[in-house]
């Protein structure tokens, strides 16, 4: 903890309450926001997941390239959108449009033995990765543009709270509804989610504009404008973004092979459709209630009074850790690897790297963000997946990627620790008393 104090990533918090009085309105619709926008996701996940554990990991490149074109396509739409309109209008379109195709899928699904199940299953697969990139994306862009860097310190954790209770109930009420509705009772489900997580935008520009961030009070009617690529562009561009592009690939090489492995457990241990889903849901279950316990009793404490920098470490140290024992401890241990990981990845990682975009302008909050955490994310999946297959063509066994990915996973640590410390937001000063008591 003394290397901690040694460098801090800028001036030690003053001590102020977790939320302060004008802040609890926001806080509370922001929690509800990001509850509806993983609930939502977490209602059909199993249903994508059990269609990678049918067909094996070995069909997971065709998938993720498919999901990167996917992406691809969509990030210049998104750049329009915010280049042309404010937020109050882009950010509530994106999630409308996800509604849309949500609700397409249900007469589709009812035919499917018309069209082929392993047609409409490969669609959604497809369609759901899309759909979790862009709308979790969006939603910490949205947060990062609500609040200043303080703020994010204090608030994000507790904010994250509400998107794990979501990621919590939302396996759940899968495995209530599967069982007896079927997957067009999930697509309605997640449909009217995504539904009161707009409500939620709409209250929050409207908390905006009565509160605006000290030195810039026109955010929620600005015009970002600019190139519809250039957030892509930026990535290039920018050292500090390319690190930050680094650091999603090295964390996204991790959550990859671990997925393949998972899936290729629950392919080999489940035989039917019903208990793949079950068992995807309740790795989700067990992974977002310990995302609780971190959020609570770790991230918030170190955010406030060390910043990101350490999180960031933290979250290398423990994958590093969960990966060492799978050299080991094969089989089921995956199934705790896979809990521990993705706890991290949400409840330290997370909130940790998305503060770092409250200290950046508008155009890099949206487009260079969102281009990261959607095209550049997906990339690095199709590549992993890709040298995974290859590698054990080659004969790599589980203690080789075991070895593969502690490296990523301590690179990751490291790089999140530079990054934070970077100079390109060594001149963003944490704000002032006053500046945070508007």
């Amino acid at each position: 903890m003394l290397g901690f104090r040694r460098f801090p990533t800028g001036p030690r918090l003053p001590n102020r309450p977790a939320i302060q009085r004008h802040e609890w309105f926001a806080v509370t619709v922001a929690f509800a926001y990001f509850f509806c926008v993983l609930a939502a996701y977490y209602v059909i996940r199993p249903v994508r997941d059990q269609l990678s554990a049918a067909v094996g990991s070995t069909a997971l490149p065709i998938f993720y390239m498919a999901t990167f074109v996917a992406t691809l396509a969509l990030t210049p739409l998104f750049g329009a959108l915010v280049a042309r309109f404010p937020r109050r209008i882009f950010v509530p379109l994106v999630y409308l449009f996800f509604i849309a195709g949500m609700l397409a899928f249900i007469p589709l699904f009812r035919i499917q033995d018309v069209i082929g199940a392993r047609l409409i299953g490969s669609v959604f697969f497809v369609w759901v990765s899309v759909f979790n990139l862009f709308v979790v994306a969006v939603f910490w862009s949205f947060m990062a543009d609500l609040f200043d860097a303080e703020q994010a310190y204090r608030l994000f954790p507790v904010i994250g709270l509400g998107g794990t209770l979501g990621a919590v109930v939302g396996p759940v009420m899968t495995k209530m509804l599967n069982a007896t509705l079927g997957v067009s009772a999930l697509l309605i489900v997640s449909a009217v989610l995504l539904g009161v997580a707009i409500a939620c935008i709409l209250a929050l520009s409207r908390w905006s504009r009565r509160h605006p961030v000290a030195g810039d009070e026109t955010r929620d009617e600005r015009v970002i404008g600019g190139g519809i690529l250039a957030g892509a562009i930026e990535t290039l561009k920018s050292p500090l973004m390319r690190r930050l592009a680094l650091l999603m690939l090295l964390g996204d090489s991790v959550g990859t092979v671990i997925y393949a492995l998972l899936i290729d457990y629950s392919g080999a241990t489940y035989a039917t459709r019903e208990a793949r889903i079950n068992f995807s849901a309740n790795i989700d279950f067990y992974a977002n209630v310990f995302q609780v316990v971190l959020q609570l009793g770790v991230t918030r404490a170190l955010l406030v009074r060390f910043g990101p920098a350490p999180a960031l470490a933290l979250d290398g140290a423990l994958k590093a850790i969960m990966l060492a024992g799978f050299a080991v401890f094969a089989g089921p241990w995956i199934a705790a690897i896979a809990v521990v990981t993705r706890a991290s990845a949400y409840g330290v990682f997370k909130p940790a790297a998305d503060t770092l975009y409250t200290r950046v302008d508008a155009q890099t909050r949206y487009k260079t963000k969102n281009f990261i955490d959607t095209a550049v994310w997906r990339f690095g999946d199709v590549i992993v997946i890709s040298g995974f297959n290859l590698l054990r063509g080659l004969g790599t066994s589980v203690p080789g990627f075991a070895a593969l990915t502690v490296v990523a996973a301590a690179s990751s640590g490291w790089i999140g620790w530079r990054a934070a410390h970077s100079k390109a937001l060594a001149s963003a000063t944490t704000p002032t008393p006053s500046e945070t008591s508007r």
